[in-house]
């Protein structure tokens, strides 16, 4: 059973960055297709981005050309590089990893911009 664990959130100012890191255990991550949703208060849960096992990359258009996501294959585990972070980036990031019909999800990480 994959097992997702999310860290790197916290409180940034608008305009900082921060880098959040998946890890996972139990699996190989480099045979899921991955990604980073977040759910703001009262929203529902949006992608953010995704990488491909092929390395492929998405992006929602909120995000693009500020955010990054990557993956070590070597370390099992993916990465979400945030900068110019604005007050709506504000939600709890999590982990998702896919494999057929197969989903895993990380517990979250909260990630608060202040203005």
């Amino acid at each position: 059973q994959l097992q997702l664990v999310e860290s790197g959130g916290g409180l940034v100012q608008a305009g900082g960055s921060l880098r959040l890191s998946c890890a996972a255990s139990g699996g190989t991550l480099s045979q899921y297709t991955m990604a980073w949703y977040r759910q703001a208060p009262g929203m529902g849960r949006e992608l953010v981005a995704m990488v491909t096992r092929g390395g492929t990359t998405n992006f929602a258009d909120s995000v693009k050309g500020r955010f990054t996501i990557s993956r070590d294959n070597a370390k099992n585990t993916m990465y979400l590089r945030m900068n110019s972070l604005k007050p709506e980036d504000t939600a709890v990031y999590y982990c998702y990893a896919n494999w057929g019909r197969s989903n895993y999800w990380g517990q979250g990480t909260q990630v608060t911009v202040s203005s």
